[in-house]
């Protein structure tokens, strides 16, 4: 069985990365997207960034973005994975010579197979809870509405948290889970000690 990799989104102070980096995380998401409490000027970015250890990957989050804003970020910042969270076209997001996460926005009716299909460049679908507002909000969505035989990767958000982590995992076997909220005390300021219990469940649930 394999080992089911592990995001911690929304990073914003230098005790955190520690943090997540030291219980395990392989990677870590760093949000430019104006609107949310987590977001983070390119300068700052950049700094948190080159604080990131060896073999931990840095993943940049955009919501539709002009595409010089994502150019300028990237040469700012130097993100191994973007991961587009808005209505962006395939073509939009596989112009910036990185490897993208696509989100979908998971609600009845979606198609998640012609989802893929539409884009198959991406690397690996990021599913999260539909929300009126771009980003899960904390909320978990309906599991069953997952299909199985997905051609893509896919990464599990929405609402997890160490004690429902372990639950998501068995059902539905994600490649990674993607966690932020779940592992916070506050908007942006996480808790080690919810990350460390959150990275100890999803080993649980690989074992």
């Amino acid at each position: 069985m394999s080992r089911t990799r592990v995001k911690i989104c929304g990073i914003t102070r230098e005790q955190d990365l520690g943090a997540a980096a030291a219980a395990g995380a392989d990677a870590l998401g760093f949000v430019f997207y104006p609107p949310s409490p987590r977001f983070l000027a390119a300068d700052r970015a950049a700094e948190l960034v080159r604080q990131v250890p060896p073999f931990v990957s840095t993943v940049g989050l955009f919501v539709n973005p002009d595409p010089d804003f994502v150019r300028a970020t990237l040469a700012a910042v130097p993100l191994d994975l973007l991961q587009f969270q808005g209505d962006e076209s395939p073509e939009f997001c596989a112009q910036f010579a990185r490897p993208y996460l696509k989100v979908a926005r998971m609600r009845p009716g979606l198609d998640l197979l012609e989802f893929a299909r539409t884009f198959a460049s991406a690397r690996g679908l990021l599913l999260d809870a539909y929300v009126e507002a771009y980003g899960g909000a904390g909320q978990t969505f309906d599991w069953s509405l997952v299909p199985r035989g997905l051609p893509t990767p896919i990464l599990l958000a929405g609402g997890l948290t160490a004690d429902n982590v372990g639950s998501a995992i068995r059902k539905l076997r994600p490649w990674a889970v993607d966690v932020s909220s779940g592992v916070e005390i506050a908007k942006g300021i996480k808790d080690a000690a919810k990350i460390a219990a959150f990275i100890a469940a999803v080993k649980n649930a690989d074992a």
